[in-house]
């Protein structure tokens, strides 16, 4: 089904509204990507915390301390990079309602992005309560895992909600497309969230004295690696699929950006393998495994409408 691109027709404004200036979808989509940038920071210093073991360097929450919200110098490095990270974390929520009140002012109402906005916005204190969670359970690995995937999921609706805001028609896009450009969003879901338990029963786990999740860390790498060899599969043949049927320019290069990123990801994976684990290279592999969920996302987004 086409989306409705609606006419902008001037609608009353009461109350609070009144104080917000109306903005233009030109603005929505810049705050849409402050808090698609903010949220892969978030995922950056997040893994800082558990590569560098500093997962507890505020041994509690939400204070960092029994009797302060802020670190002492006992702490250590460990004390202000986790610390660092929570404070971030207020950067992402104020970004996120700042979204919402942009999205929420947008003449004419669109409830469609409104839905992206409150959801992706609601997802901030969801991680700091999943958070607090896993500091006060001494670094559970699964909840860790939970933690980091709140990230992508609150990406994932950002990146939505830029492309729903587009001013052209949808394309239409021949079946096939569309079922790579999902069989894609599957499929980068799969490895991310394998990913995750992969860190869980390595080496990285936030603090010398925290447990693994128990899971076979050779097994659970091997099934993440032929989940990444068949991702990169189905975007080989996306991008094929894209150049030999009629679709638009922009999907074509979301879907070549897409299998670059694979492919530098995949790179960055193996090498980390089989040099024991390095954290700068995880680092950079959460990174990159952050910008491809908005990567994917953006192809969804732009699999237009069926062919007639």
């Amino acid at each position: 089904m086409t989306t409705e691109i609606p006419t902008r027709e001037t609608e009353p404004v009461t109350g609070f509204w009144r104080l917000v200036p109306e903005p233009s979808l030109d603005v929505v989509r810049r705050w849409g990507w402050a808090s698609v940038v903010a949220n892969i920071g978030i995922v950056v210093t997040g893994g800082l915390v558990r590569l560098t073991g500093s997962g507890l360097g505020c041994p509690t929450w939400p204070q960092c301390t029994d009797s302060s919200y802020v670190p002492h110098s006992a702490l250590g490095i460990h004390g202000a990079i986790e610390f660092g990270n929570r404070l971030l974390g207020f950067v992402v929520a104020v970004i996120a309602i700042i979204t919402w009140l942009v999205v929420m002012r947008y003449r004419p109402k669109r409830t469609d992005l409104r839905r992206l906005a409150t959801a992706a916005a609601l997802g901030i204190p969801l991680q700091a309560v999943i958070g607090g969670v896993s500091v006060l359970t001494g670094l559970n690995p699964w909840i860790v895992s939970a933690h980091f995937l709140v990230s992508p999921i609150i990406i994932t609706l950002n990146v939505s909600m830029m492309r729903r805001s587009r001013t052209s028609p949808y394309p239409h896009t021949p079946p096939v497309v569309r079922a790579l450009a999902t069989a894609a969003v599957v499929a980068v879901w799969l490895t991310v969230a394998l990913g995750t338990l992969v860190t869980g029963s390595g080496p990285h786990s936030g603090d010398p004295e925290t447990g693994r999740n128990g899971l076979n860390e050779t097994l659970i790498s091997q099934l993440h690696a032929d989940i990444v060899f068949g991702l990169l599969g189905i975007t080989i043949a996306l991008v094929i699929a894209t150049r030999v049927t009629a679709t638009s320019r922009t999907l074509r290069k979301l879907a070549a950006w897409l299998l670059a990123m694979e492919l530098l990801q995949g790179a960055v994976g193996f090498t980390q393998y089989f040099t024991g684990l390095p954290w700068g290279l995880v680092l950079i592999h959460m990174f990159f495994a952050a910008v491809l969920i908005a990567l994917v996302t953006a192809v969804y987004g732009e699999r237009g409408t069926p062919a007639t």
